[in-house]
């Protein structure tokens, strides 16, 4: 058996997996708080992480109806571009700064103009950075806490803490390591100029944690945690990586022509490639894989949030704002809603605001309210797939994965507006699913160098094709004239330019 974790925003959810069946044995789930502060601060203890990682597990275990010391190996899946600061005594800092954390936006702005602006970052790292990614962060702590600053001794990824919390080694995989700002994902070395361009003392530089292969273990859990929480003592620790690189893993998506959507707190979107074919759009993300190849990516930051927020508003629960969804027609009779509740990486607009359009004296009901957040997060994931086209990448079907892919109207919603057939997975916790895998690919390939990471997916994912849904054609032109105007309305208030040569899709 092996363990998958998956460190969210929200929460912490864990699966264990019977790798020589396939079969999921049992999942469980606990809850994350969120610190919220003026200029876009989003952070978290990560004792949070900690206490969720145990009683997620324990759940698991109940489920399962089994004890822990038959689990052989744990792979951890956790939120991207996060900051955890460590002193030389292991103590965390400060709270972690999240993947959604905007506060350090001005500081990702100087350092994007030392690195030659978008085509210099493109040129240095393979990837342009973006307020959230882990670099600005540094910045900021230098500037905002000083003497906080002077103390790190560790620098980790909320995925890279959680393998030293049961391992006690500081390392870091490929995958995670790309959404940092200070790694070449091409060469797939840490960069430490930008480092030293931050602190010039190499405090930074020797923070950084040991880079390890996507196959390699961190090492064996810690006696005492695994006496605390249930496990076998003798269990490996897999390198694990980002929740969209353990998400890959979880869909099978370690080939080319396969495209995986994410509809979580956030919205991502990704396709594997062999080569690191670097897209000229600063919006393309193109991070390394967890499997050995890369992973074109776009990640929108409001997604599920945003419908939470209009569901809290108007005091609906999920049944009450599905219905209202429906009841209202595709565009929503010309509301318009822009849903940059935590600002915008896709298309980068880190201090944009949400706002309402198109309100008359008509349409102004509860209906069009629901469906235009709904229509105006998925807006945001068709333009990020435009870009992925864009840059090469086709698919005949897109793997839908995140607790919005539950809803069959969202599911419905996507295939027409992106003019292709969407199908989930069985296993909808994919990050966790594909953790727990890597924790298998990783032991297996401790007594056979050529164990098939290829094998492990094809045994343990499956399609749920009761979920498969083909794009109408009728809808599919209705959509393409609300996006429309939803790109002219980012365009009028921000200024943001259409890339060129998006046409539009037919299904």
């Amino acid at each position: 058996m092996f363990l998958g974790i998956d460190c969210g925003t929200q929460g912490t959810k864990a699966l264990l997996l019977d790798a020589a069946s396939g079969q999921v044995l049992g999942q469980g789930s606990a809850g994350h708080e969120l610190i919220s502060g003026p200029n876009g601060r989003r952070e978290q203890h990560v004792e949070q992480w900690t206490a969720a990682f145990e009683a997620a597990t324990a759940a698991a275990l109940a489920e399962a109806g089994v004890t822990g010391d038959q689990v052989l190996g744990i792979g951890v899946s956790g939120q991207q571009h996060g900051l955890v600061t460590l002193d030389r005594d292991g103590q965390v800092l400060r709270p972690a700064k999240l993947w959604c954390d905007t506060e350090s936006a001005e500081e990702n702005q100087r350092l994007l103009q030392w690195l030659g602006g978008e085509r210099g970052s493109l040129e240095r790292l393979g990837v342009v950075i973006a307020p959230g990614y882990t670099v600005s962060k540094l910045l900021w702590m230098k500037e905002q806490h000083p003497r906080l600053f002077e103390r790190i001794a560790h620098i980790l990824l909320p995925h890279d803490y959680l393998n030293y919390w049961l391992t006690g080694r500081c390392c870091s995989e490929y995958g995670d390591a790309s959404g940092t700002g200070y790694f070449d994902v091409r060469t797939r070395r840490w960069d430490r100029e930008i480092l030293r361009h931050i602190d010039a003392s190499g405090r930074l530089e020797a923070a950084l944690p040991e880079l390890i292969a996507p196959d390699e273990a961190v090492g064996r859990l810690r006696p005492e945690l695994a006496h605390r929480l249930g496990l076998n003592p003798d269990a490996i620790v897999s390198g694990g990586g980002g929740d969209n690189m353990m998400g890959a893993i979880g869909t099978a998506n370690i080939r080319p022509g396969a495209i995986t959507m994410s509809l979580g707190t956030s919205g991502t979107l990704y396709a594997f490639a062999e080569e690191p074919r670097i897209s000229q759009q600063p919006a393309v993300a193109t991070f390394c894989s967890s499997s050995g190849g890369w992973l074109p990516l776009i990640c929108t930051m409001n997604l599920t949030n945003a419908n939470g927020a209009i569901r809290d508003l108007l005091q609906l629960d999920f049944d009450q704002f599905n219905v209202l969804v429906a009841q209202a027609p595709i565009g929503a009779e010309g509301v318009t809603l822009l849903p940059f509740l935590n600002g915008e990486r896709v298309p980068a607009l880190p201090q944009a605001t949400a706002s309402l359009h198109g309100l008359t004296a008509d349409n102004l009901t509860r209906a069009n309210l629901c469906r235009a957040v709904l229509e105006g997060v998925t807006f945001g994931l068709r333009y990020g797939l435009d870009l992925l086209r864009k840059n090469g990448i086709r698919s005949e079907r897109i793997q839908l994965i995140g607790g919005g892919a539950k809803n069959p109207q969202w599911r419905q919603i996507v295939a027409d507006m992106m003019a292709t057939p969407v199908v989930c997975t069985t296993h909808s916790e994919a990050a966790a699913l594909g953790g727990a895998i890597q924790a298998a690919w990783c032991h297996a390939r401790q007594s056979d160098s050529h164990a098939s990471l290829a094998a492990l997916c094809e045994r343990c994912i499956s399609i749920d094709e009761a979920t498969a849904v083909e794009p109408e054609a009728d809808a599919v032109q209705a959509y393409e004239q609300a996006y429309r105007r939803y790109r002219e309305l980012v365009i009028a208030t921000y200024g943001q330019p259409t890339p060129p040569d998006l046409t539009t899709v037919t299904p």
